[in-house]
This record gives C-alpha cells, sequence and structure tokens, in this order.
C-alpha cells in the first residue's frame, strides 16, 4: 500500500527503470540497489525521477557485487517488498557463458532470496524472469503450433551453449527452477511472484543519446525501421514495457495470488509480426519516413510463437498493449533523441 517502503534491484536498466517509476506514482517509497553512485546518478538525473522524487521517497544503497555471500543483506532490512529486476542480458558475450550470465542471473536470484529470508517483516518478493524459462529453446525457432502459458517446466540445457542466446535461456530455466525449489524447501515468511516478460518494448528515458538507441530489445523491432537486415527469423513474442513495469507493481497487492508464475506477451495467442512495424511507421510518420530520418526499408522475419497470456490478463486485470503502441513510442523516443542531437 502507498507509504510501503519497496526495495528494487535493476533500476538503471530499461525495465527496472520504468518500475521504480511506476511504484512512485503509485506512492511507494522506494530503496534502489545500485553497484555504483554513477549508477545512482543516472537514475535521479532522470526527468521522471526529478519529478517524482521528494528527496525522501527515493533512498540508494551500493551493492557492488551481487555475487558475494549476503549481498543484500543490508539493502533489504525494514523493507516490506522486494522488486528484483536484476538481470544479466544478452550483449554480445561470446565465452565463459557461465560466469557472464549464468552464474549472475542464478546467484543473484537465489541471493536476494537467502537474505530475504533472513529478515523479518517482508511480505512479498518479485521476480523478473522471462518467458523463456518455460520455453524449450529449440520451440523459440520452431513452428510447432503448440501454446505456452508459463507453466511448462524446462528441464536445464547442460551446455555447452553455440549461442549467447541459449545461455540466456538457460539461465532463467535454472534462476526459476531454483525460485520454486527455495520457496517448497524453505516456506518462508514471504511469498514470490514470477513474472514472465517476452521481448520488451517500450521508450528508454535512460538513453540520452542517438547512438545508444539501438542496445537492449527494442532493437528487435527498431533495427528494421533504420534500415537493418536481419536474415534470422525471431520468435514473435513482444510486450509493452509500461505493462511489465505495471505488472511487478500491481503485484505487491495481496489481492494477487502469490507463489505463482504468470507470463506477459502482447498480440493475443499468435503475438506479435516484426513486419508490421513497417507499416505503423509509414502511417504514424510519413513525414520522418520521406525525409529518411526513419529509413523503415529494413527487414525482420518472424518465427511464430503462440503463447497464452489470459490468465494474466484477468488476474492483474489488464489488457496487453499491442505493436502499435510499442512501436510508436518507440519511434517517437527515437526521433526526440535526433531533434536534440
Amino acid at each position: 500500500m502507498a507509504g510501503d517502503l519497496v526495495l528494487i534491484t535493476g533500476a538503471s536498466g530499461h525495465l527496472g527503470f520504468r518500475v521504480l517509476v511506476l511504484a512512485l506514482e503509485a506512492g511507494y517509497n522506494a530503496r534502489v540497489a545500485v553497484r555504483s553512485q554513477d549508477k545512482a546518478n543516472d537514475i535521479v538525473a532522470a526527468p521522471s525521477i526529478k519529478t517524482l522524487n521528494s528527496g525522501s521517497n527515493v533512498t540508494f544503497t551500493i551493492v557492488p557485487d551481487i555475487l558475494a555471500d549476503g549481498a543484500y543483506d543490508a539493502a533489504v532490512k525494514g523493507v516490506k517488498y522486494i522488486i528484483h529486476c536484476a538481470s544479466p542480458l544478452t550483449s554480445g558475450i561470446t565465452d565463459d557463458f557461465e560466469n557472464q550470465i549464468i552464474r549472475p542471473a542464478l546467484t543473484g536470484t537465489i541471493g536476494i532470496l537467502e537474505s530475504a529470508h533472513r529478515t523479518p517483516g517482508i511480505k512479498r518478493v518479485v521476480i523478473t524472469s522471462s518467458v523463456v524459462a518455460t520455453i524449450p529453446f529449440i520451440e523459440m525457432f520452431t513452428e510447432s503450433g503448440k501454446v505456452f502459458d508459463g507453466q511448462l517446466k524446462v528441464p536445464f540445457n547442460p551446455g555447452p551453449y553455440k549461442l549467447e542466446f541459449e545461455a540466456y535461456s538457460d539461465s532463467k530455466v535454472r534462476a526459476l527452477a531454483a525460485t520454486h525449489d527455495f520457496v517448497a524447501r524453505t516456506k518462508p515468511g514471504f511469498d514470490v511472484i514470477n513474472l514472465l516478460p517476452s521481448f520488451i518494448i517500450g521508450k528508454n528515458e535512460l538513453v540520452t543519446r542517438v547512438e545508444d538507441f539501438t542496445k537492449g530489445t527494442n532493437l528487435l523491432v527498431f533495427g528494421q525501421l533504420l534500415g537493418f537486415n536481419n536474415p534470422s527469423p525471431l520468435p514473435g513474442c513482444t510486450v509493452y514495457l509500461n505493462d511489465v513495469a505495471s505488472l511487478h507493481v500491481r503485484a505487491l497487492d495481496p489481492k494477487i495470488p502469490g507463489n505463482q508464475d504468470y507470463p506477459a506477451n502482447s498480440g493475443g495467442i499468435d503475438g506479435t509480426t516484426f513486419s508490421d512495424a513497417i507499416d505503423i511507421i509509414n502511417k504514424n510518420f510519413p513525414d520522418a519516413v520521406d525525409k529518411g530520418t526513419l529509413p523503415n526499408n529494413g527487414a525482420q522475419r518472424t518465427k511464430k510463437l503462440k503463447m497464452d497470456v489470459t490468465k494474466t490478463e484477468r488476474v492483474f486485470g489488464l489488457t496487453f498493449a499491442g505493436l502499435d503502441k510499442q512501436v510508436t513510442e518507440v519511434a517517437q523516443n527515437y526521433l526526440d533523441l535526433v531533434a536534440q542531437s
């Protein structure tokens, strides 16, 4: 409820920052775990935080190494809720997947659960997982026609991994399984909600330079709008950033059933078709296309991936926004940055 203290990790990232903004708008007080003071400074400097930060409703705690024993022990003291968004993302890693992706995802998640378990008064922990945690990796790139609803238990992939995304997928599989095991084994005084979003698309307020715009999941949709051609099909599953962030904050409501997993995806059962973004841009930003600011002449093929998220929409009382909302927001964000540069 409004005024309660929530610890948020990963707030210097695309999703975590938006979660922080919505938590403050909902009236929560936030303690933000960051790896350095520089990260805290970047967050405080963002326009949304300047507007919402009264000087007392946002505080920061430095957690330089999330792999250290008891890394979050101090951070969790006195909080009522935890929203754990921090986790490695794919970013061009070509080797040592175990130490750069698997171990941080697994140890960071279990570490914060252990710290919470040692601390009285915590009511709920909300964890950002991913739909890839409940979809076998092979199914991400083959069209079997199966419908996934976020409940499938996927076995670990022992490796070695050929692709970074393969290692990322397995990191989510392992972290989700370890979370389920932790709850069953320790029976903590809090419950846990795992949120499983697909590829998150939406304005990234922390990106302030045009040259940084192509970093992160926005590129999966936006690359083709900048003229990039990707010959490899991608799974057709995207979800609007604001919807995913809203799920994290709404999940703090005790009326939302705990110790459950909730997938998040847009476009109904059939999901996203990436090429639709071309028409969306032509319709909404014709001048930018004519001027070449948005070339809008690239290509991104889609591998259909069927997902059923009706449980999440019913429980949380929302309908996931479609690709139109995602694309127009990111395009406007890009054009604003171009105008400022």
